[in-house]
């Protein structure tokens, strides 16, 4: 049985209405635009397990879809895609933050950053007992051990980066405040995190990763420095998205 369920959160476009028109799919419409919000009415409303939670701005195809629940079984609750960034259009600034953060090891086997996550029903259970926090990904990539979880390099996604500095630092000043809300609740592992150490083998091992890193560390440094006020405010559900890799309509798998 295939179940479709489309949570508008805030939208204020025609996405609610558009979605209404394909046979089979049942749209619900919440006014608070907050993705855990939508996640949790998401979650409420659908029936079917296995599930897929898959984010509005990244494109796969229904067979890669298919593909990801039929690596769920045994010991494996949770899957993803492959990922694949197309950088066309980016500035140098982004392309160069982005050949360093897809060769991170916790990059390459989390979960996280792909958009699209396949759960068992036991996996659903596991996930619907974490917090609701702002990098829900990642706090689901994180409550599965390696055997649990599974990138299926057979199943593609495509998830559009930032195409400018700007909007790639609001995305990575929301990925900091939110990494910094899962430390607290401690639902972040530290092999998730970015070390020194982990950086230093990258440079070593890779010669012209390296050459970029410099990048990847200022970026990385103004987001934390931008994301303080939000970290000190406790605020973890203002959700500053880069407009520049939306996907349309017509991009859309």
């Amino acid at each position: 049985m295939l179940e479709v369920v489309v949570v508008c959160n805030g939208c204020t476009d025609d996405t609610a209405a558009r979605a209404r028109t394909v046979e089979g799919v049942r749209v619900v419409e919440v006014p608070e635009p907050s993705k855990a919000a939508a996640v949790n009415v998401g979650n409420r409303v659908a029936t079917v397990l296995p599930r897929v939670h898959l984010d509005a701005d990244v494109s796969i195809s229904g067979p890669d879809i298919l593909t990801l629940v039929d690596a769920l079984g045994g010991d494996v609750h949770a899957a993803a895609p492959k990922r694949e960034m197309p950088m066309a259009g980016a500035s140098w600034s982004v392309r160069s933050y982005y050949r360093v953060w897809e060769a991170l090891p916790q990059v390459r086997r989390g979960l996280f950053g792909r958009g699209v996550i396949a759960l068992s029903a036991e996996g659903q259970r596991r996930v619907d007992r974490l917090p609701s926090v702002m990098s829900d990904d990642l706090t689901v990539s994180e409550a599965f051990d390696d055997h649990e979880r599974r990138v299926v390099d057979d199943a593609h996604v495509v998830v559009r980066p930032p195409r400018t500095t700007g909007d790639l630092l609001r995305r990575r000043v929301r990925v900091v405040t939110g990494n910094v809300q899962a430390t607290e609740l401690g639902v972040r592992h530290r092999s998730s995190m970015t070390s020194p150490a982990v950086l230093a083998r990258l440079a070593v091992q890779e010669p012209a990763v390296g050459l970029r890193l410099p990048v990847f560390l200022g970026i990385g440094l103004i987001a934390r420095w931008k994301s303080r006020r939000a970290v000190r405010a406790g605020d973890f559900t203002t959700w500053l998205r880069d407009e520049s890799s939306r996907v349309t309509a017509t991009d859309a798998s």
